[in-house]
């Protein structure tokens, strides 16, 4: 049985109608008579009760009248999702944000589902130094990251420049500047957490330390500014920040903490879209798309 044989199937059981039907399929009724004979052949059930005036389906044939609509369907819908696919309109993208950087990427998810409203997008939180291997290994599509860029396997454009701030608790006495060179710090403790967050942060950092001739006295830790915990030793006293993307706008830190900007020669770091190297995806390069539009339009 072949997939036309349905489509024969279905017009002579909506018709009951030989002629009408064959006239409907753009074909002659001989043709068409042969093919339901051959489709009941193949199948051993007998669709249909005919003579040279009347047709009716028979209780079999209804049956099959009922699956054989809804192949049809399911066919013209699998047709109709890959040229969706092949135009980019359809199918899944994950994306890898990395900290701070969600209120910026929602903008080009935002523009991306409003011009293919049927993609699928998935977001997942990935720290920047990791995101070269979850693109290298399948696990996101599309990364928003800071330096460095796997440059050998990916492609990647600078969207924008992120200052470096100073961040510090609320009631702290620096907290009332609008700006802060690092001599006005030189004596606060230095939150420092793991370079594998962020290597990009973390070494640039720690240069504009050298560059000002400045030792930082260091703090390691677990956490980055980012996270609840990274608020919390803010807070209390315990040290602060140099960091990049967006940390008081946190519902939970919002109250207590403040973000000064530093006004250090060169205190910025590209944030970048990256994604793999001759990828074929045609979802996933129209996503890319999307978000040079998005940020093309910030500029």
């Amino acid at each position: 049985m072949e997939f036309r044989h349905l489509r024969y199937f279905v017009a002579v059981a909506e018709e009951l109608n030989f002629s009408r039907a064959a006239r409907r399929l753009h074909m002659a009724q001989p043709p068409l008579s042969q093919q339901i004979h051959q489709l009941e052949e193949e199948t051993g059930i007998r669709l249909f009760v005919r003579n040279k005036r009347h047709v009716e389906l028979t209780n079999a044939g209804r049956v099959f009248l009922e699956e054989a609509r809804k192949l049809i369907t399911q066919a013209q819908h699998a047709v109709d999702a890959a040229r969706l696919a092949q135009r980019g309109e359809a199918g899944l993208v994950k994306i890898g944000i990395a900290s701070g950087l969600g209120e910026k990427v929602n903008q080009a998810v935002a523009e991306h589902l409003k011009r293919f409203p049927g993609i699928e997008i998935q977001c997942q939180d990935v720290v920047s130094t990791r995101q070269n291997d979850a693109l290298r290994e399948l696990k996101i599509d599309v990364g928003f990251l800071r330096p460095p860029i796997d440059l050998a396997n990916l492609e990647s454009e600078v969207l924008f420049e992120e200052r470096f701030f100073v961040v510090l608790p609320r009631e702290h006495p620096l907290a009332k500047h609008p700006e802060l060179r690092l001599k006005d710090i030189a004596n606060e403790p230095l939150l420092l957490f793991d370079r594998s967050v962020s290597s990009g942060v973390y070494d640039k950092g720690l240069e504009l330390y050298r560059q000002a001739g400045i030792v930082p006295k260091v703090i390691a830790t677990a956490t980055d500014p980012h996270e609840e915990a990274g608020i919390i030793l803010v807070t209390s006293g315990k040290g602060i920040y140099l960091t990049v993307g967006a940390v008081v706008s946190h519902p939970v830190s919002g109250p207590k903490v403040s973000a000064v900007p530093l006004s250090e020669p060169g205190a910025t770091i590209d944030v970048h879209v990256a994604w793999r190297k001759n990828e074929p995806s045609t979802a996933i390069l129209a996503f890319v798309d999307s978000t040079r539009r998005a940020f093309a339009r910030q500029a």
